[in-house]
């Protein structure tokens, strides 16, 4: 039996409601919201219907990287995708305390998911040629927009020779992206893992796409309440951007730094729906293979966990839908588990989304609080369990799931515990 611990030693966050792990945390206690009128095009001029995101505010690179000459650089070679994930790397590393050159390199590796990549270089390119001709595209165009840039740039500016890659599972991209990365350390293959998940993709493409599909929110005169994950008044998702980077590290070569220790992994599981593109599977089915098998990896039963962190969109059939996955998996005890949503704060990250709420849940367990489910108005039948409406609770939690369901059927959780 393999009995490799990882841990949770560092956190990195930019996010619609902060900057770093102190501030986002607390922000998510308080149930502030990131939602607002999207400033990063003007929705009126291109005839949207949907006029809301949760943007990233003050974000500047050189706040992170001072030197302008390399942030020069930096702005040429990367897209907003990799910018958040490079300074979120840069917080999460200096929270855990770990200078990789200190370290064998060969042994630290960089896993970032994200659902998209480079989609505002993209989107931005493909009118430069349009309007302009081949000549008007960058050299740098391929490696702004590529989906593992933000895996490959990290790894580059910190040395961390060790396998980096991205995984691009949709939403669940983040949190997949760390489900490998825990394995990759129980497996004795690395010792630190880089790992987490960074979308920007808030442009008018992303937003008409969602929008088409009605999965976006309409509730534009109320953007702050907009998100309503497991409220029956919920009228859809609302866009987020942002990078989480989480570090784990095998227990021992943690202690011997002397590292903060947030919180233990201690399993994961993934399934696939293997029904529709976009819509869960209507039973649940796929979602609680996937919480089963968590819980077996985990070796622990359905009725020690204390809480989790949702996937919870605020779209109907998800949250109807995960709210049975839950049950099905839990039986009786569901009722019995606090669950919450981060996303009815931070709206939906995409390819970060499951990073943020591994992320969160770590937090749960250092901290004993659960953030709350803000916006939770009137309760839907077929979503009856406790989702910590609007205010933030104390609890006592050992052991904590973070779900994360995608488009194309992936559904991923991990499983902490408090580490003691």
């Amino acid at each position: 039996m393999n009995n490799r611990r990882v841990v949770v030693t560092g956190i990195g966050a930019v996010t619609p409601i902060g900057l770093g792990r102190e501030d986002v945390w607390k922000a998510l206690l308080k149930g502030d919201s990131g939602v607002a009128r999207i400033t990063h095009f003007d929705p009126d001029e291109i005839g949207l219907e949907v006029k809301i995101a949760a943007e990233v505010k003050g974000f500047n690179i050189q706040d992170f990287f001072p030197d302008k000459r390399k942030v020069g650089s930096m702005l040429k070679e990367m897209d907003r995708v990799t910018l958040f994930a490079m300074a979120a790397a840069k917080q999460a590393l200096e929270d855990a305390k770990l200078n990789i050159r200190e370290h064998q390199a060969e042994r630290i590796g960089t896993y970032i998911g994200t659902g998209v990549g480079g989609l505002i270089t993209t989107t931005g390119d493909h009118i430069k040629l349009m309007e302009g001709g081949p000549k008007k595209i960058g050299l740098r165009s391929i490696i702004r927009l590529m989906p593992n840039a933000p895996a490959g740039q990290i790894a580059i500016e910190y040395g961390a020779k060790g396998r980096a890659k991205s995984d691009s599972t949709a939403c669940a991209s983040g949190l997949d992206s760390m489900l490998d990365a825990y394995m990759y350390i129980k497996a004795n293959r690395a010792d630190v893992m880089i790992s987490g998940g960074s979308e920007a993709c808030i442009n008018p493409f992303s937003v008409a796409s969602f929008s088409n599909m009605m999965a976006l929110s309409k509730r534009n005169d109320e953007p702050e309440k907009a998100s309503r994950p497991f409220s029956i008044d919920r009228d859809g998702f609302v866009m987020g951007e942002g990078a989480i980077i989480v570090i784990l590290e095998e227990l021992e070569h943690a202690l011997r730094r002397n590292a903060p220790i947030y919180a233990e992994v201690i399993g994961g599981g993934a399934s696939c729906d293997a029904t529709h593109i976009v819509a869960p599977d209507e039973n649940g089915d796929g979602a609680s293979r996937a919480i089963a098998e968590a819980l077996r990896d985990a070796e622990i039963d359905p009725t020690q966990i204390d809480y989790i962190n949702a996937h919870g969109t605020s779209t109907s059939l998800n949250d109807e839908r995960e709210t049975l996955a839950i049950k099905n998996a839990f039986k009786e005890h569901a009722y019995k588990v606090a669950i919450s949503s981060t996303k009815s704060m931070v709206g939906h990250l995409l390819g970060g989304a499951g990073a943020i709420g591994a992320a969160a849940t770590a937090m749960t367990l250092f901290d004993q609080k659960i953030h709350p489910t803000i916006n939770y108005g009137t309760p839907d039948p077929k979503c009856d369990l406790d989702y910590v409406p609007n205010v933030y609770r104390e609890a006592n939690v050992k052991y904590a799931m973070c779900e994360a369901l995608g488009f194309g059927g992936h559904n991923t959780v991990l499983v902490m515990k408090a580490y003691a």
